[in-house]
């Protein structure tokens, strides 16, 4: 199994984006968290910041939609050349539209689910989608603390994904840090979102390859 860090940048100084990404050579992918204080109650930033980022990058671009009208927005973010766009189920009315949409635009389907809403009632639609991501905090904020209750959570999505077979990515985000991605790797998690972890430190590339070595340690079974 994989492991990829994919930092989120909500932590880091916007006012110079290139700069910053530029800091994290060894993330697997940026993760920009696009929300529009409807389906969260924060306001981010939107298309117009995802199309700078991809202009100044070659790197993977993961998006994370929490926005409401998901089904209108989303498509556009894979045209702007983001290689992995996020949905979350909650605000999707045609989920399973949708991912085929994202796909046949070139970019990875990535179906999110808040804390509180189970998986398993979304397990018929797991073939469509290239990755499942689960929020191990309330979405809206960043430097939120990890909630242990959605381990179970992860390991359910885990047996999921592995029932299904293929190559579906299992990706958490809300509080990943040093303490707590091992737990979460060893719960079935491949795929990681860290943002105050690693920009808040003096080396934002020295705590991506930590947390790389600590997940791969664990998925190897070390």
């Amino acid at each position: 199994m994989g492991i990829r860090i994919t930092p989120s940048i909500l932590n880091a100084n916007l006012a110079a984006l290139n700069a910053e990404i530029a800091r994290i050579p060894s993330a697997d992918a940026v993760h920009l968290d696009v929300m529009d204080n409807r389906f969260v109650p924060n306001l981010t930033f939107g298309l117009p910041m995802v199309q700078s980022v991809r202009a100044g990058t070659d790197k993977m671009l993961d998006v994370h939609l929490m926005i409401a009208e998901v089904d209108r927005w989303a498509p556009g973010f894979a045209e702007a050349g983001a290689e992995s766009v996020t949905f979350h189920v909650e605000a999707s009315e045609a989920p399973v539209k949708l991912a085929r949409e994202l796909r046949a635009l070139g970019a990875r389907a990535s179906m999110g689910l808040r804390p509180a809403t189970p998986i398993e009632p979304y397990a018929d639609l797991l073939g469509e989608l290239d990755m499942v991501l689960l929020m191990t905090v309330e979405p809206g904020f960043g430097g939120q603390s990890f909630l242990d209750i959605m381990l179970p959570k992860i390991r359910r999505t885990r047996a999921l994904l592995d029932a299904k077979g293929g190559d579906i990515w299992l990706q958490v985000d809300g509080g990943i840090s040093a303490d707590t991605i091992e737990r979460c790797a060893e719960a079935g998690a491949d795929t990681f979102v860290a943002g105050s972890a690693v920009y808040s430190a003096a080396d934002p590339d020295a705590v991506v390859r930590a947390l790389k070595s600590s997940a791969e340690g664990v998925a190897a079974g070390g």
